[in-house]
């Protein structure tokens, strides 16, 4: 049994989680941690310092500005972390950088196993098409409701493309600043915000006489909150160090 804190029990995503958590017989959520109020069959605390129950892991999904108090709680606890808060700022990154040194720390761009798969999929073979001359573009699509652009999960894709081929490729947000025709260096990202997309990524390797794509449309959150139960699952006994969904991936 992991008996798993909420952090965020009262947002989209952690009710969710709540919910996916609260019909699988090998997960609890022990207690809740969010600013909201609401009832639930757990005790909720508005701030995780105050929080006294015993716990296996902590999954975060609230917002940015918050996880650094689930940071320092963990290292402080000894409770593994599950981040999967995305937008996070330089400082807090160190923050779960050092605190990897002490505990556990979970954290990945995307929850989802199948943009995991297509990450990994990229590290791999993009060199492949690049040293053939193909052009790489990311177009990513979320509902109007998201505040970063581009989103995490494509700056993941991006770097996973990156990656395999030695980090030649610089990245350029915006072509309509610059009227000029497209480097070979470069990679493209575009973001489209409307409705209620929960999110798509399209890959495009853009090549003479043909296109290879690879695309991920999510249609519910429920993928990425079954993600994040399995990375609990996954880390909860876990030597300090810093993980993330490739390591959950290789034990699936």
């Amino acid at each position: 049994m992991t008996k798993i804190i909420m952090h965020g029990c009262n947002g989209k995503m952690g009710r969710v989680i709540c919910n996916i958590v609260k019909n699988d017989s090998d997960a609890e959520i022990v207690a809740g941690v969010d600013i909201a109020p609401a009832n639930a069959e757990f005790p909720v605390f508005t701030n995780i310092k105050d929080c006294n129950i015993d716990a296996d892991v902590i999954i975060d999904f609230s917002t940015a500005t918050a996880v650094p108090s689930v940071i320092e709680y963990a290292e402080e606890k000894g409770i593994p972390a599950v981040i999967c808060t995305t937008a996070l700022s330089d400082e807090t990154n160190k923050m779960i950088e050092s605190a990897s040194e002490h505990v556990a720390m979970f954290k990945s761009a995307n929850m989802s196993l199948g943009i995991n798969l297509i990450a990994a999929i990229l590290k791999k073979y993009s060199s492949v098409l690049y040293d053939a001359g193909f052009d790489v573009e990311i177009v990513e699509r979320h509902h109007n409701q998201k505040i970063d652009a581009p989103s995490g999960t494509a700056i993941l894709l991006a770097d996973s493309v990156n990656e395999c081929v030695d980090d030649q490729l610089e990245y350029v947000y915006d072509r309509s600043k610059v009227r000029e025709k497209r480097e070979r260096k470069e990679l493209g990202l575009s973001a489209v915000r409307g409705g209620t997309i929960v999110g798509e990524h399209e890959v495009i390797f853009a090549g003479k006489d043909e296109v290879i794509e690879f695309k991920h449309s999510a249609y519910s959150k429920e993928v990425f909150a079954v993600g994040a139960v399995k990375a609990a699952k996954f880390i909860k006994n876990k030597t300090p160090g810093k993980y993330d969904m490739q390591d959950v991936m290789a034990e699936i």
